[in-house]
């Protein structure tokens, strides 16, 4: 996915979790943040960030935050972005030859991000983005998500029901060594993790090529749970 209309700046605050202070030729300016996450460790003051401008005076700010420097690592921190990388993964062939791509599915009382046919068989796909990471190492949430966790009870209880499932997480970074459950922030999805790999769910962690102004789906990524076991990884 690309995005047009990139512009530098350097990260000054961010007051709440919609909105951000950046400087940008030398203005201060208010810029939408997409990621209503904590993403502390990513936005410290002086930090070089890049931001999508836009002209357009409906809008409550002209520009939108996307990405930022961290050390040697640009991460994009746009919280749409991982969707829109996802279905041009499974539009390339990211899982094989599928048909009959559909977003936003309902199932039960879960709404997939993405449902298809597969080999004839009938399947859903859940995308969650990831930002956090410390040495190359990531971890998924970033804060409690309830929403996460009853997502992949829902994949798991459409395996049952005879559907093939993915839990795809999009490591909106690249050059990582894998990916493991934050159990201490989130315990019941790390939980319910472990539970939707045991119950037959492909569980598949993608880290992405990002550029200033561009975000694509590069290659696997292990998914390591703590005790040292790793979900399966065939699909």
């Amino acid at each position: 996915m690309e995005y047009s209309h990139m512009v530098s700046g350097v990260f000054l605050s961010r007051p709440n979790r919609f909105i951000a202070h950046v400087e940008i030729g030398g203005t201060e300016e208010i810029c939408h943040v997409k990621n209503t996450g904590r993403c502390r460790e990513l936005l410290p003051s002086g930090a070089q960030v890049w931001c999508q401008q836009f002209d357009n005076p409906a809008r409550k700010t002209k520009f939108d935050l996307i990405s930022v420097q961290k050390g040697n690592r640009l991460i994009n921190m746009d919280s749409q972005a991982p969707n829109a990388a996802a279905k041009e993964w499974l539009l390339s062939g990211g899982l094989g030859e599928i048909t009959d791509l559909r977003a936003e599915v309902r199932h039960g009382d879960s709404r997939f991000d993405f449902a298809f046919q597969k080999e004839g068989k009938p399947c859903f796909l859940e995308v969650k983005g990831v930002t956090l990471e410390n040495d190359g190492v990531c971890v998924f949430p970033d804060a409690p998500t309830q929403r996460g966790t009853k997502h992949l009870e829902g994949l798991a209880r459409a395996v049952e029901e005879g559907y093939g499932t993915y839990a795809l997480f999009v490591i909106q970074m690249e050059d990582v060594q894998y990916l493991h459950p934050n159990d201490k922030t989130d315990p019941a999805f790390g939980a319910a993790l472990r539970k939707a790999a045991e119950s037959g769910v492909q569980i598949i962690a993608m880290d992405c090529h990002v550029t200033q102004n561009s975000m694509i789906i590069r290659k696997r990524v292990p998914v390591v749970f703590p005790e040292g076991d790793t979900a399966p990884t065939k699909h």
